[in-house]
């Protein structure tokens, strides 16, 4: 079926043109002299187009735009202006038009206007409907996905969720592991209960067994109270352990203790504790390939794994780029911006080594930084305009320079800011992706202003 167009100008002359125009261009045409008209074409064809001129018997163009939004009508509108009134433009725009023109006009313009319309509301239809699809299936907060790979995964969450298996989520930094935790947790009887999560890469061993299991007065120097560990203070609801491939062989021993017996002993303490927790795990490594390195051991890697969870990367699910970009723009209450065509595309061709997280950051900035309603390609970082992929995709002897170059102290912002991303904001680790010592990496951070 073709497009509808209802064209909504006062100008007979006008509407022959333009309808003359369209239909040659296989649209199906509307026309209506006035606003009185126009509504109720709307509400009698429902047209997927409107033309509407902001000069018109009452209600004008502006009062008839303003009433479709009040209703919630969402097809795309381009208001034809004259004389290149800007503020009238810009008005518009706020009002909720998608496209103005400036009479006159050539109308091959007026075509390309009517085909990104088009493209952009088919675009938004269906961010929607994978909206809607999600929310009715899975009752997770936070979570965007249309992805089949990664609408497979949460089938699992959800599955799994109701139970108190103990489940290891799999994915790169960035792919969104914790909020598939707390998605198992809050679709589980435990709801209601605490959730509380700890990154065990980002401690060292000691203060990591004390995090975890807490200490009694007097355990080490320093121990003037006692503390819980994370375990009582989760007892009865879900312990979320991040980069568990990264604790040490003795953490390793006690935590399988724990989760055999449901029972331990605070440091420098004798009183046996029960508790009643759900482990949810999470790791970017290979915890098979760590157990044959020595690394792991293969008695908790079973206790831990009876329901493996793989996240997606978002370079694998790039179909989600725009609903995900939707979904950000919104979070961070920037309804009257949006993205332009061109940098959409840009954004879904990107690798995204951060993946959702390095997005997330991405749109926000865009955000802060944009002074327009509109984000084109140029305001896009430089390795995005740049078509440049992760650190792993980089052609051999660099990255492939724009034709119109590069600023090189943003490239290497940028470089620092997604190693940081990848790493969980861990700089010995970001240092180790960017071939730099600790000490270098510290002066990068600090020469940008990123060192707390």
């Amino acid at each position: 079926m073709n497009e509808r167009i209802l064209i909504a100008d006062d100008e007979k002359n006008m509407r022959w043109v333009l309808s003359q125009a369209l239909e040659a261009a296989d649209f199906e045409v509307i026309q209506a002299e006035n606003g009185k008209q126009a509504l109720k074409a709307i509400e009698e064809q429902q047209p997927d187009v409107m033309i509407l001129d902001h000069r018109m018997p009452a209600p004008d163009g502006m009062e008839v735009l303003r009433t479709l939004r009040s209703k919630d009508y969402t097809f795309p509108v381009i208001m034809l202006t004259a004389h290149g009134n800007v503020q009238l433009a810009v008005e518009a725009i706020k009002a909720g038009a998608s496209e103005y023109l400036t009479k006159p006009f050539d109308l091959e313009e007026l075509k390309l206007a009517i085909d990104k319309a088009i493209r952009m509301s088919g675009l938004a239809a269906e961010v929607q409907r994978l909206r809607d699809e999600v929310g009715r299936d899975y009752d997770m907060e936070g979570i965007v996905a249309g992805d089949e790979g990664m609408l497979a995964a949460l089938d699992t969450v959800h599955k799994v969720a109701p139970t108190n298996a103990t489940v290891v989520v799999y994915g790169e930094s960035g792919t969104g592991k914790e909020l598939v935790a707390r998605a198992i947790h809050e679709l589980s009887e435990r709801k209601g209960k605490p959730f509380v999560s700890i990154s065990a890469g980002a401690l060292p061993e000691t203060l990591l067994e004390s995090e975890l299991f807490g200490y009694e007065k007097g355990a080490f120097t320093g121990a003037v109270s006692a503390k819980p560990g994370r375990f009582e203070m989760a007892n009865g609801g879900t312990l979320f352990l991040d980069e568990i491939g990264d604790i040490t062989p003795a953490v390793q021993v006690k935590l399988l203790r724990v989760l055999q017996e449901r029972r331990f002993e605070r440091l420098g303490g004798t009183r046996t504790i029960e508790v009643d927790v759900r482990v949810v795990a999470a790791t970017n490594r290979d915890l098979q390939q760590l157990i044959v390195d020595g690394e792991f051991r293969e008695d908790l890697f079973y206790r831990l794994n009876v329901v493996p969870l793989t996240l997606p990367p978002l370079r694998q699910r790039s179909s989600d780029v725009p609903m995900l970009v939707a979904h950000f723009l919104e979070k961070f209450n920037a309804g009257s911006k949006h993205i332009s065509d061109e940098a959409m595309q840009a954004l879904i061709g990107y690798k995204w080594p951060g993946n959702i997280r390095e997005l997330e950051n991405t749109i926000e900035r865009l955000i802060i930084l944009s002074h327009e309603d509109k984000i084109t390609t140029a305001d896009l970082p430089v390795e995005i305009r740049a078509g440049l992929g992760s650190f792993s995709d980089a052609r051999p002897g660099g990255f492939l320079l724009p034709d119109e170059g590069i600023d090189l102290e943003e490239v290497e912002l940028d470089l620092v800011r997604q190693a940081l991303e990848r790493s969980g904001e861990s700089v010995p680790k970001a240092a180790k992706l960017l071939g730099l010592t600790t000490k270098t990496m510290e002066a990068r951070l600090s020469r940008f202003g990123l060192k707390n």
